[in-house]
């Protein structure tokens, strides 16, 4: 039971991104901190292994799709395909504390239509790039017990920075600088702040969470500030058997727009709603593979902006 528990800390840490960028430069928006990617009460270190696949191929203006180039722009997005690797640590130093950290790797493809002097000119980048790294600590505040002395949910907040670790001038092979939406790194400081509650219901074998965080940037790079951001969770999780679970989350992302002579406001920020279906899979007490298929259910976009279709998540979680 404290093992259940231990894994349903859903709200611990949140690595969320926005699937709302001008050229479409994507993290998923889901919590892969739940289940088998949970917060350990038992003191000791967890590393996570997680990997994305983000295809934006779909212009869209509010919550209309439209094709390539119908509402003019100095540029018309075309593609851009994400492979995020993300590597995250988290240590427990007690019941009530702990710490994480988290580095990204973006592999990223763009293609878009440069219209110079009535002339319709493709350019492309390629690049695989850190991005930018966040420092999170967690703190448990409230603990739900039965007549047993049973622990049945958890509550804490969350809190930290993102860091801007990511480079912000990368290049095409003609020299020619990628959009700031689409650079790996928005070279800002950014506040993170969330709390989290999760429930365990042990004679349904099903436990549930809802999470906020709100991301703020602190400061300016280069003329280039991005957008405030928002993200709610909530999801649930059925422990069909010792090995397998499954599970079910609503993402909602409300994204503001960035802002700065760099930026591109009129085509950025928005609002996005998602179902994430998942599972997970236990080949030990101490090694868990998980997966999602995020889809989305209602996107509103400013101006003009790249959308997915769907996003996959694979993932791997162990302990020492």
């Amino acid at each position: 039971m404290k093992t259940t528990i231990a894994l349903a800390s859903a709200g611990a840490v949140l690595l969320s991104g926005g699937a709302q960028a001008s050229c479409g430069s994507a993290f998923c928006t889901l919590n892969t901190n739940w289940d088998v990617q949970g917060a350990w009460t038992e003191p000791g270190l967890k590393l996570d292994l997680r990997y994305e696949y983000i295809r934006q191929d779909q212009p869209q203006t509010g919550t209309r799709q439209v094709p390539v180039g119908e509402i003019p722009r100095h540029h018309d997005e075309v593609s851009t395909a994400n492979r995020n690797w993300i590597a995250a640590l988290d240590y427990t130093l007690s019941p009530d504390w702990a710490l994480n950290a988290q580095v990204p790797i973006a592999d990223r493809e763009h293609l878009h239509i440069h219209n110079h002097g009535g002339a319709q000119v493709p350019e492309s980048w390629s690049f695989t790039r850190m991005g930018d790294a966040r420092i999170t600590a967690r703190r448990r505040v409230l603990t739900l017990e039965d007549a047993a002395a049973q622990t049945l949910g958890t509550g804490g907040v969350t809190f930290g920075l993102k860091l801007p670790t990511g480079q912000t001038d990368v290049r095409n092979g003609e020299g020619e600088l990628a959009e700031r939406t689409l650079q790996p790194g928005t070279g800002t400081t950014d506040l993170l702040a969330g709390a989290y509650y999760s429930h365990l219901l042990p004679a349904k074998n099903l436990s549930w969470f809802v999470q906020g965080l709100v991301q703020l940037p602190l400061n300016s790079h280069a003329d280039y500030r991005p957008g405030q951001r928002l993200s709610l969770d909530a999801g649930a999780r059925y422990q069909a058997s010792e090995q397998v679970s499954a599970m079910l989350q609503l993402n909602a992302l409300f994204r503001g727009r960035d802002a700065g002579n760099q930026a591109e406001p009129e085509d950025t920020g928005g609002r996005s709603l998602f179902l994430s279906p998942g599972f997970g899979y236990t080949f030990s007490k101490d090694v868990q593979l998980y997966g999602f298929l995020q889809l989305p259910l209602y996107q509103s976009v400013n101006g003009v902006q790249l959308t997915a279709k769907r996003a996959v998540v694979l993932g791997l979680s162990t302990r020492f």
